[in-house]
């Protein structure tokens, strides 16, 4: 039978595995690339899989003054495709990492 120091010694080791893990998970997240786009393409934001704006990208035929409300729209529009596109990349990559920790799927991680 373990004793109750060697059980707190092993639940702080996979305390600290854990803690390694979500670090590198959260690294890989902020490198991978998500393109959210609207206006069929005239409007196109490029933001990591954590939701950081890489770039934007905006067609010269939107450049009107005339058009500037529509243009507003379509910049918010096309974050708005790349949150979610980042969002649904960032709980596939979560899920990965908890099955590779041997957590219970749904198993909520603070990050």
């Amino acid at each position: 039978m373990k004793s109750m120091e060697e059980m707190l010694k092993a639940a702080q080791q996979a305390a600290e595995t854990i803690q390694k893990q979500m670090t590198e998970t959260q690294a890989k997240l902020d490198a991978m690339e998500v393109e959210g786009v609207s206006g069929g393409g005239l409007v196109k934001i490029r933001c990591s899989a954590k939701g950081r704006v890489i770039a934007v990208a905006i067609d010269d035929s939107l450049m009107q003054p005339s058009d500037k409300q529509m243009l507003e729209d379509l910049v918010a529009a096309a974050f708005n495709d790349a949150r979610s596109k980042a969002d649904q990349v960032a709980g596939e990559e979560m899920a990965k990492a908890q099955q590779g920790m041997g957590l219970p799927p749904g198993f909520q991680l603070p990050f």
